[in-house]
This record gives C-alpha cells, structure tokens and sequence, in this order.
C-alpha cells in the first residue's frame, strides 16, 4: 500500500478491507497522527504486533523545559490513542484496549487489540468524521454563544474517559483564569530555556517538516513567519503575549478546564483520551478549540487554578472553546515515520 504524503488527505475509501491486519492497522494510523500534542511534537511510536497495535511515548520528542515530567507528552500520546480506537470501531472491529501492559516497559503506554466485526455506533461514526475536521484553532472565535446542551454532551465526554470537565463560569472566575494566564505568559517568556525550546518548534510557513507549528498557525504571514523563531528565541515577549492570552481568554465564548482525580501516568492517558474525545465532539457542532496551558504548565499557577475555581482534583488542560473561519492543519509525520523498526508484518 502506497504512503500518503499527508495524512490530513486521507480517504476512507482506500480502506484495504481485504487487505492483511498489518495492512488495516498501518492505514488506521492515519488517523491516529492526526492527534493533537504539544507544539506538535507528536511524540508517539506504534509497533504493529500479531493481534494490534502497540503505542509508545517517544521521550526523544519530549519537552523538557515546558513538561519536564513528560505530562502533556502522554496527554498527547493518549489523543492519539483515542483517535485510533474510534477509527477501529468506524470500520467495524471490536477493540480491547491494555493501559500500561508490561511494567517492565513505562514507555509502552497502552495495547490495542482487535477482533471480530461489530457495527459502530451513530455516535462513533460522528467522531470518526470529525478526526479530519479538527484542527487547533488559535484564531479569535466569534462572539456567538456555545449551547449549554453541547457543554453537557462535552462533560459527559471527559466522564466516558475517566476524567472531568469544568465549565469555567461567571466574570469574577473568567477573569480569574485570565489574571492566571497573562502570569504564566510572563513567567514561561521571561525564562531563555523556554522560549529556546518553543522557538525550535515554529517553523516558516513554507517548511517541509512534518511537525512543528508553521507560523500561519499564529496568524503570521510568511515574512513574519520566518522571523518568529528568531524573535521569540531572542527576546522577552512576555508583555505582549500576556496581552494576548488575556483576550483570548476573556473573549472567547467557553473556558473549560479537563482534570483528573489523580496525577499520575495512568490519569494523563486517560486524559488525553478524554481531550481527543470532547474535541471531537465539538468539531460534531462545528466548535473549534485551542490551549492556555500556561498556568497548568507552572506549579505554582496550576495549585492557584484549582484553588480559585474551588475545583479538587487535579488540573491537566485548559481550553477556550467556540465558532470561527476555518484554519489550515498543521504538518503530520506518516505512519512509516512512527512506527518501530521491530514491528511484525
């Protein structure tokens, strides 16, 4: 089977239904890329095994200054996870998943399975179809105001996966988390380690890397886009970006904050699953999604977030949430480059 170039492009119509489950399983990966991470690191393996599929953490892409525990790497490795489930049950296989199978490999996060034919659900098909609708949109939403009965299905989402979802309500607490994120801002941006690492994850908007954010993701042209990671490598935007995180924050329709009752590797699975799942779901309704981690990122902040909101628990992603125009993909890595030598064909 030939590689697509893009995974953004592909058709479910190329299926190989009457191909081998290697080949079923390297086509489902597709799907599974088109997850979110940080500063899309994309920081996952599969290896391809006898009866599925195995996913594991790649600490090579890991982001040490930003998420030195490797937090949101899992996070990420989960919505990856999360996609490539719903694409097995679109296509009609029953799956059984195994969270952290072998203690003696943490970085073999989870193993899916396979087996017989069962038809999917209405609900599963829709998430299956918004996998290549979503896209993290960090452009100003518009003012229109998200159904509550959509807030309830999105909390009801992150509950299916072990996780929950706070709806982030009233001035006083908006304004709050907003304080929090324009803190975080100046904090991260004033630290060299930090904008060093972030800058080398923005790319000009004619790159050829398949991971990375180009700068058209910020709303840079194409001459700005090739200085960014000269500026933001160089200088203390902290002010600026605090401005920024601030509106974004205070003018986006929905603030949502996903949180676990623990912290541990288990619980950010968990959560990733949860994120790709909710985001999912609102794509369903036409909501887009972007991050303002910056205070969950931060020790400090992340205790103050769950304080103000009087929310126990364990704060693993901040949200804003609404309608916008629609924006382009940013780049993907092809299953060829995830997956593990070793695999079985």
């Amino acid at each position: 089977m030939a590689e697509l170039w893009d995974p953004w492009e592909i058709s479910e119509g190329a299926f190989p239904k009457a191909g081998t489950s290697s080949d079923k399983l390297r086509f489902l990966l597709n799907y599974a890329v088109l997850a979110p991470s940080s500063h899309n690191s994309q920081p996952w393996l599969f290896k391809i095994v006898s009866d599925g599929v195995e996913l594991y953490a790649d600490r090579t892409r890991a982001l040490p200054v930003v998420d030195p525990e490797d937090r949101e790497l899992i996070i990420s490795c989960g919505a990856a996870l999360f996609n490539l489930r719903i694409a097995l049950r679109h296509f009609g296989y029953e799956t059984a998943v195994r969270n952290f199978p072998d203690a003696t490999k943490p970085d073999l996060l989870a193993r899916v399975s396979f087996g017989g034919e069962k038809a999917a659900t209405a609900e599963e098909h829709a998430l299956f179809q918004a996998i290549v609708k979503r896209r993290t949109n960090r452009m100003p939403f518009d003012h229109r105001p998200v159904p509550e009965s959509l807030l309830f299905e999105l909390q009801a989402a992150a509950t299916k996966e072990g996780t929950w979802l706070y709806i982030i309500m009233g001035e006083e607490n908006r304004n709050t988390v907003a304080g929090l994120i324009a803190e975080g801002d100046r904090i991260q941006m004033a630290n060299g380690h930090f904008r060093r690492e972030l800058a080398a994850w923005i790319h000009p908007n004619r790159t050829a890397s398949h991971d990375g954010t180009p700068g058209f993701a910020f709303g840079l042209s194409s001459l700005a886009s090739y200085l960014g990671p000269l500026v933001v490598r160089t200088f203390d935007i902290g002010r600026g970006q605090a401005a920024k995180g601030r509106e974004l924050a205070t003018g986006s329709p929905v603030l949502v904050l996903l949180g676990t009752d623990g912290d541990t590797p288990a619980d950010w699975l968990s959560a990733g699953q949860a994120l790709a799942r909710l985001l999912l779901r609102a794509r369903v309704d036409d909501v887009w999604a972007s991050f303002l981690n910056q205070p969950i990122e931060l020790p400090d902040l992340r205790g103050r977030l769950g304080d103000s909101l009087g929310r126990k628990g364990f704060s693993q992603l901040l949200l804003r949430m609404g309608y916008g125009q629609d924006v382009k993909p940013t780049p993907r890595r092809t299953p060829g480059e995830v997956l593990m030598r070793d695999r079985i064909r």
